[in-house]
């Protein structure tokens, strides 16, 4: 590999020629100390665009001026705005997403329908590594169907030595308990190690078990390039306050395939379930809307959805492929940096850049006090117990000049002298 030249000239030259050097302006950037702080946390919560407040206040001055009239003049339908967007985003038709309350109430929703255990069939496969909100939800699923996670809970683990996972690994678990397995839940990037896994691979070996595969995309909307669809994937849940940009308290969002939106199964359902055009009819009997909506139960939150336009209009004018040939460079160059300038940091996220998105989990000696030190010096990104500090330089909003910055200041904390 060609050393990079470690220089402020050589990161500026690099940002004058980045195709997305100016949707940064697009942002809030956050101040601490009276000085522009370098954010790295997208993968936590994303910053907020430009024209939120517009968007608020307009939802405002409806509820005002209308009050219950505003329902039927603009809320009823107030989510069919945003679905189109997602569909290059998660890899889907509009028709197949609907947006409502959080990730994890979703998740436990989808599963109401899409993990129905039977005495052959009960064993739930995800990640040993998932986000602890995930694994809290998948063992409340299977202790609230009579089953014991010992024994229905099947958690995938890296090889002794290895910080990922291995998509052959994960493979033949899957075929090692395809006669038991009633449900895959994967999420589509892993959080504490960045890892993208090859969802494609993993949902065509569990439809050869006959198992439902569902995918947690809360670090992989808007973060890596997704087809749900095309996968034949037959749900997915993420939430848009991430990688998205739609702010705290964003509703989440659902993928549900279209091959399945005739459903007769299990679900929970509400008036919001029930197709427009007979839910005032004020009938007893559901009416069930033929599609990913008839997953929802409750109206939309209006303020917390309202934000959504501005951000999901950035990644459409900028475009996913756009978006990812950005987050590989950019990340690519922090890679480098580290690799050349830092060889007491070690990177456990994948080097392949097929098999990560923006964010690079590290380690270092001591590494709770180098991110303690990170914070002191007006870095915004995040711990995770019990070694790792994750960075996340996401194209829309950080520039190459921030790698420069936060990894020079890397090296003086690290060597001090």
């Amino acid at each position: 590999m060609t050393p990079l030249n470690f220089s402020k000239s050589e990161a500026l030259d690099k940002d004058q020629s980045n195709p997305l050097q100016s949707i940064q302006n697009r942002f809030h950037l956050p101040i601490k100390n009276a000085e522009p702080v370098l954010y790295f946390s997208g993968n936590s919560l994303g910053l907020q665009p430009k024209g939120v407040e517009e968007s608020l206040e307009a939802q405002i001055h409806i509820w005002a001026e209308k009050g219950a009239n505003g329902y039927f003049s603009d809320w009823v339908e107030f989510h069919h705005q945003f679905l189109a967007y997602f569909e290059p985003i998660i890899g889907g038709q509009h028709h197949e997403f609907m947006l409502m309350n959080a990730l994890t109430v979703n998740l436990h929703l989808l599963m109401i329908s899409f993990y129905q255990p039977t005495n052959e069939r009960y064993k739930i496969i995800i990640e040993g590594g998932a986000f602890p909100s995930d694994q809290y939800a998948v063992q409340s699923q299977i202790n609230f169907h009579g089953y014991n996670p010992k024994d229905a809970l099947v958690e995938l683990m890296p090889k002794p030595g290895e910080s990922c996972l291995q998509t052959e690994d994960i493979i033949e678990t899957i075929e090692q308990h395809g006669d038991t397995t009633a449900l895959i839940l994967l999420g589509g990037v892993n959080y504490y190690t960045g890892q993208k896994y090859d969802m494609a691979a993993i949902t065509r070996t569990g439809k050869h078990v006959s198992a439902y595969v569902g995918f947690d995309l809360a670090h992989a909307a808007g973060n890596v390039g997704l087809n749900m669809h095309d996968w034949d994937v037959d749900f997915a849940a993420w939430c848009n306050y991430k990688y998205l940009n739609c702010g705290p308290g964003s509703p989440s969002g659902i993928f549900v395939h279209e091959k399945h939106h005739q459903w007769e199964g299990p679900r929970f359902s509400g008036w919001w379930s029930n197709r427009l055009d007979t839910r005032f009819k004020m009938d007893s009997t559901l009416d069930p809307i033929q599609n990913a909506a008839g997953w929802g139960i409750s109206n939309s939150p209006i303020f917390s959805m309202a934000p959504m336009k501005d951000a999901l209009e950035i990644y459409q004018d900028v475009g996913m492929d756009a978006f990812i040939d950005a987050s590989h460079n950019l990340t690519g160059f922090l890679e480098s940096l580290i690799t050349q300038e830092l060889p007491m940091i070690s990177i456990i996220t994948p080097t392949d850049p097929t098999q990560r998105g923006c964010q690079l989990s590290l380690t270092a000696p001591n590494g709770k006090v180098v991110y303690d030190a990170l914070t002191d010096h007006n870095v915004v990104c995040d711990w995770r117990e019990p070694d790792v500090f994750r960075i996340a330089p996401t194209p829309l909003y950080n520039s190459y000049s921030d790698v420069y910055a936060l990894v020079q200041i890397l090296k003086n904390i690290l060597n001090p002298n």
